[in-house]
């Protein structure tokens, strides 16, 4: 009788995992191990064992590709349907696409930027587990890249404000923004990049970015978005709990990481906040229909499951809230309007359009910020109405001055009087340089050498280096065509809105039963 030969035993997937991570790295026999891993020494963080960062997914190539190509798939079909049925005459209103057209210029750009700097980790990081959940992250920011395009790709077709937002992202204004955020994260040593995009941007901040895009989609009509949001949002849950795994990490390994993580933690924390000021105005002016207010968002996502969950737990390796947190909680209650008002004067140089909100929507403003739009805001709203019945829809026509640090137009108050504009002046080798907070003078203050190269728009205008020195000149150089921006009503999104849907045969509508 012969006797067949046993099948090769199949691993599981915990030892798929270790083969693939912790029995693929060696220690080098002819050059030092600091040479081959030299950036991960010169912020003073301390690793002592590599082998206790775990991965809480162990993820393997084979099953990852296969997850991934199964969303893709949905999220393709629906895509298709939606394109072939013309889809985008189901949504709200052609206005709602403003927010898309802020993701498209200001969010995706994000995602490849992502996808650039976590592929850098995956190859300097010293430990075999996490340069693997680098790896895994930045093809994660690779395809949230191409699917967001994908899935906006289709209104481009037939709405302004989308055709050049990778130009527009490097350029423009208010994209400067994301970008010096961004920027500033690249420019750092592995470590605090970690905490800066995988703690304070994917953990603490991603509710406040992603739930308020994607719901307000879904509950404006836009189902591709809202399938896309549904299709990253297993991984960012991913990214979110390999940030919190990456601080812990950092913390249990010695203790004289924590002041350094905790410095950090302050930095990326404002610096993060800053950036959702533009997500704080889309999802209160933005949204022909209301989703939550960024007051509610805020107070859920932030000062609940953060502050009351999070920083609960870190509290046992000696972390604090971040400093100035007061400070964004104080604002939650006139950030998106002192924000959108900005917006609003400006959006004749930018790649979306703006408009006076409607009765309904001062309504719901109202009911939401009951103690500051009534007697802060409505009048500006108020006193615009009438400014447009006289046929003087407003435009600034200067230039504002920048915050040397977040980028954002000085436009933000004083904490506790908001009818005083803060501004902050610091000096650095004889020149004064501008703050909007307190939070950003002490980011400024903390590494002046850095910041006081920043590309700022408004001085590169002044300094010849956009295009000429006329408003026109500028937005060509932009990349921003007629229709593209301005006022709302009126536009040619607008118009071409009203005329699809008076086009359309109604007739049988109420007759098929």
């Amino acid at each position: 009788m012969t006797i067949a030969p046993k099948a090769p035993r199949r691993l599981t997937m915990k030892q798929r995992y270790e083969a693939l991570t912790r029995d693929l790295d060696w220690e080098p026999s002819y050059v030092e191990r600091s040479d081959v891993f030299p950036h991960t020494e010169f912020e003073g963080i301390k690793i002592h064992d590599w082998s206790k960062w775990e991965d809480p997914f162990r993820l393997t190539v084979d099953s990852y590709t296969k997850y991934q190509a199964e969303k893709d798939k949905r999220l393709y079909a629906v895509l298709d349907g939606f394109a072939q049925s013309q889809g985008h005459l189901s949504l709200t209103e052609a206005s709602y696409l403003n927010a898309m057209k802020l993701f498209i210029q200001g969010v995706t750009p994000l995602e490849y930027a992502a996808h650039r700097n976590f592929a850098y980790l995956a190859r300097h990081l010293d430990g075999p587990g996490p340069r693997f959940a680098a790896l895994c992250q930045s093809i994660d920011e690779m395809r949230h890249t191409q699917t967001e395009i994908h899935t906006l790709s289709n209104y481009n077709k037939y709405y302004g404000g989308f055709h050049n937002y990778l130009e527009q992202y490097d350029r423009v204004w208010y994209l400067s923004v994301p970008k010096s955020f961004f920027d500033d994260a690249l420019s750092a040593g592995p470590f605090e990049f970690l905490i800066a995009i995988g703690f304070s941007f994917e953990y603490l901040l991603t509710n406040l970015l992603f739930v308020p895009f994607m719901s307000g989609a879904s509950f404006n009509g836009d189902l591709p978005t809202m399938t896309f949001g549904f299709s990253a949002q297993s991984d960012e849950s991913r990214h979110m709990t390999l940030g919190l795994e990456a601080i812990k990490f950092l913390l249990e390994q010695d203790e004289a990481n924590v002041p350094i993580v905790q410095a950090w933690i302050d930095k990326w924390f404002w610096r993060g906040y800053r950036v959702t000021a533009l997500v704080a105005q889309m999802l209160d002016y933005m949204l022909p229909r209301k989703v939550m207010s960024w007051k509610e968002a805020f107070e859920l996502y932030f000062e609940e499951q953060m502050l009351g969950g999070l920083f609960q737990d870190l509290a046992f390796y000696g972390i604090r809230p971040p400093m100035h947190v007061d400070d964004a909680i104080a604002e939650k209650e006139i950030l998106s309007h002192q924000v959108y008002w900005t917006l609003y004067q400006f959006s004749h140089a930018a790649a979306f359009t703006t408009t006076v909100p409607d009765a309904g929507a001062q309504k719901w403003l109202s009911e939401n910020y009951t103690e500051t739009f009534d007697q802060l805001y409505k009048p500006l709203w108020d006193k615009e109405a009438k400014n447009i019945e006289a046929g003087g829809r407003h435009f600034a026509r200067g230039l504002p001055q920048l915050c040397q640090v977040c980028q954002v137009p000085m436009l933000f108050t004083e904490p506790g009087d908001p009818t005083t504009l803060c501004q902050r002046e610091s000096v650095y080798n004889g020149e004064k340089f501008q703050t909007c907070s307190d939070g950003c003078q002490w980011i400024f203050e903390r590494e002046p050498e850095k910041y006081v190269q920043a590309w700022l728009p408004v001085h590169q205008i002044y300094q010849g280096n956009c295009g000429g020195p006329t408003v026109p000149d500028v937005l060509t150089w932009y990349g921003i065509q007629d229709g593209d921006g301005g006022e709302y009503k009126g536009s040619v999104d607008d118009r071409n809105w009203q005329k699809w849907h008076d086009a359309a045969d109604h007739s049988n509508i109420g007759s098929e039963g």
